[in-house]
Order: C-alpha cells, then structure tokens, then sequence
C-alpha cells in the first residue's frame, strides 16, 4: 500500500502532467462543493415547505444535491479545458493566458451546462451568479480608470456613492420583490414563492389559536 501510495504521490506531483490533474482536481471539488452546498439547502427547504413522504423528500434531496455536484462539476471541467486549449491555441504565445480567455471559457461552459436547460437547481445557481456579478460589476464602475467617465468621479464622489449604494440597493431590491409578488407573483421562482406566501399571505388567515401560533394551517 505504502508502495502504491508513493508512486501516486509521484505521478500527482510531476509538473508536466498539473495542466492535465488540475482538470481532474476541479471536477472532483466542483463536485464536492456542490454537494456541501445542495444538500443541506434542499433537505430544509424539501422538508418544510414539499408535501409528500418522507421516502418521497428524501429521494428530492439526493436528486437536488447530485444535480447541483454534476453541474458544478461538468462547468469546472469544461471551462479549465478550455482555458487549457485557449493558452495553447495561438502558436506565437504558447501557454500564455489572454485577457479574454476566461470569458469565452466562462460563455462555452455557461452555455453547456446551465443554458440549454433550464431546471429548479440550474435557475438558482445562474441568478446567485448573476447577483453576485451585479454587485461586482458596480463596484468596479466607481474605480479609477475602468471606464472613460471614470475620471469625472472624484475621490469625495466615490466614497459617498460606496457608502450609500448598498442601502439603495438593499432597499429598490425588496420594494420590487414586493411589488412583484404582490401583483405578479407567477413570474418569480417556485421556491421564492412559496417562502413568500408562507411569510407575507398565510398570516391574514386563521380560525384557532392552533392554526394563529402553534401551526400555520
């Protein structure tokens, strides 16, 4: 075994093959991380607010948690196989990154694993992305020379708009999610939905003390 142990230790540490172990390497930690992630977010939410058995939930769990690994774990392959194939597919600059590479690994790797099909699991991943590049995005707007209006904003300016974007921000967020659920509340996600009503529409009914504290229904 310790035999066994030492030539792997040898073959995982050569350098001429880390291009080629760092593609299995993130698909074994996509696929980790996704696990960790799914699991205890679909068992809470799965047997909260889903009806069923609980063989029934179960089997929705452990569906959510391995699609959530597979997709995280498909993406991690694709894009640092393309990444690779990128650096090497200009013969004047050979294993060298360009600005854009991760861009268009990014966009083939969106495309294959969440674009074509649109589920729960697949939905949720894009639009925390999608926030999260949001919040990125206009972070990076205020900084010194991303931009050519980016010298009309002072020093005094910036630091006042970093201090009071994420309160408009926070705010515009929830007076529109609340705008929307109150008069268009099919277009938002089953899952907000529901957590939605459960919060803001299941407290105007009741008929007991049992059904106003100790149960909602």
């Amino acid at each position: 075994m310790e035999a066994l142990l030492a030539r792997l230790d040898t073959i995982v540490t050569n350098p001429d093959l880390a291009p080629f172990l760092a593609l299995a390497k993130a698909v074994r930690n996509g696929a980790v991380y996704g696990a960790k992630v799914r699991f205890p977010h679909a068992l809470v939410m799965i047997f909260l607010f889903r009806s069923g058995t609980i063989r029934e939930k179960t089997k929705l769990v452990l569906k959510a948690t391995r699609q959530h690994a597979r997709n995280l774990a498909t993406f991690a392959l694709i894009y640092k196989s393309s990444m690779l194939a990128l650096r090497n597919i200009n013969p004047s600059e050979v294993g060298k990154e360009r600005r854009f590479d991760s861009f268009f690994a990014g966009l083939l790797g969106g495309y294959a694993v969440f674009g074509r099909k649109k589920t729960s699991v697949t939905q949720q991943i894009v639009i925390y992305v999608f926030a999260r590049v949001i919040l990125a995005a206009a972070k990076l707007s205020v900084q010194p020379d991303m931009h050519p209006l980016s010298s009309l904003i002072t020093p005094e300016a910036r630091t006042e708009i970093e201090k009071h974007a994420w309160p408009a921000f926070a705010s515009l967020s929830w007076a529109f999610v609340m705008y929307i659920f109150r008069w268009h509340p099919d277009t938002l996600m089953s899952s907000l939905k529901s957590s939605m009503v459960y919060i803001y529409s299941d407290c105007d009914n009741w008929d007991s003390f049992r059904n106003f504290m100790i149960h909602n229904k």
